[in-house]
């Protein structure tokens, strides 16, 4: 539907704010971000509180699914489909309670969470990101809480109990910056595809995997961009363990570009990824992690950026036509890989993808330490926004 067309195009016109009006007319699937977490579920907001007590929960037990079940079920009314976000992350997980447990406790209060949360939702939610970032940034399994209490077998006994608790739930794990084979990740990467080999050789009910796609156009180093061909073979041997593949959270950060090179960038970040996903037969969806940048992760976690599809005030973006021109890709009339690099990463003029925008990388030895302190840190469990990245 082009832009300024009149209400009675609009499948939703009933529908009252700008973002649910926008979602409906523009999405068929919706994600949860924060509030089907452990922690904002059971300890912190809007979380659980004891009677009477202005502090946080501290009983484990004590769900609250309101804000949830308000997503959940708004989405359902309007025929979008819900995916479950996230079982298992350490990040977000009671982890000062979890600390004072000894491994019995935590493995029994990890199934109960998985067994109370997917069976509340049960026939609702059908797909679930089951366990999140369990890898550092190596490739190596990160030590977090649930490694050190339980051993890495927890991330398999997650995907059974979750199995158990809903026979009939897609799941799904999940991680960021693995999204390209042989990438400025590889080492990351080549884990991912590891450990989903392993659970596959092993008979862990998996059935798919999330590639995150946090991308930023400014990058440099392990913070740069995979190239589409990378994100075309990572995909393709993904797809080969029998597994689907999801592009999961994608946004496009972009404000440390020079301002006339933000929406060239983001346009071909988000048009020539998403196409040559599309040629993979085991790709079966990306998810936006939002999509105005009015509400964005970004700028409570990262700085102010730009990074969605939609602009503040919800008009299109450039980023909005690229993704909509690589799904048209696959559509009759489309031209499958809309002529993106998939076999190279240059044209023939040797041009490098990205050319125009990408950032050359920094040879001075002190600038480029930014991850020194991570970099030999095998198992380190910390989420990517804590890691200094290289701009």
């Amino acid at each position: 539907r082009e832009a300024g067309a009149p209400e009675k195009y609009d499948v939703a016109p009933k529908i009252p704010t700008r973002y649910a009006r926008t979602l409906r007319n523009e999405f068929n699937a919706v994600v949860v971000e924060h509030h089907l977490k452990w922690a904002p579920l059971c300890v912190s907001e809007p979380g659980a509180m004891l009677d009477g007590a202005s502090s946080p929960c501290r009983r484990l037990g004590r769900y609250d699914f309101h804000h949830a079940d308000a997503v959940v079920d708004w989405a359902l009314k309007h025929k979008l489909k819900v995916k479950g976000h996230v079982l298992v992350w350490h990040v977000t997980s009671p982890t000062d309670i979890l600390e004072e447990m000894s491994p019995e406790q935590v493995r029994e209060q990890l199934r109960r969470h998985i067994f109370t949360t997917m069976g509340h939702f049960r026939g609702r939610i059908r797909v679930w990101d089951v366990v999140n970032e369990a890898l550092a940034p190596d490739g190596s399994l990160a030590q977090n809480i649930f490694y050190r209490k339980l051993g890495p077998e927890y991330i398999e006994d997650c995907f059974r109990w979750a199995h158990q608790a809903d026979p009939d739930a897609i799941l799904l794990y999940n991680d960021n910056k693995v999204e390209g084979m042989n990438g400025p990740n590889k080492d990351k990467a080549d884990g991912f595809y590891r450990l989903l080999a392993s659970l596959v050789q092993n008979g862990v009910p998996v059935h798919g995997c999330g590639i995150q796609a946090h991308f930023n156009a400014a990058g440099i180093g392990r913070s740069r961009p995979p190239t589409p061909r990378m994100v075309k073979n990572q995909i393709h041997r993904l797809g080969k363990l029998g597994l689907t593949v999801n592009i999961s959270e994608m946004d496009v950060r972009v404000s440390q570009l020079a301002p006339n090179l933000r929406q060239i960038a983001q346009r071909q970040i988000y048009h020539d990824i998403i196409a040559a996903a599309l040629t993979e037969p085991a790709f079966d969806g990306v998810w936006l992690w939002g999509f105005t940048d009015r509400h964005t992760w970004v700028t409570h976690f990262y700085y102010d950026d730009e990074p969605l599809i939609y602009d503040e005030d919800y008009g299109r973006k450039e980023a909005y036509y690229g993704l909509r021109d690589a799904l048209s890709s696959i559509t009759p009339g489309g031209t499958v890989g809309a002529r993106v690099l998939l076999d190279s990463d240059e044209d023939e003029n040797g041009n490098s993808w990205g050319s125009v925008w990408m950032q050359p990388e920094v040879e001075d030895g002190n600038a480029r330490t930014s991850f020194s302190e991570h970099d030999n840190l095998a198992g380190s469990d910390g989420p990517d926004w804590e890691l200094r990245e290289l701009t």
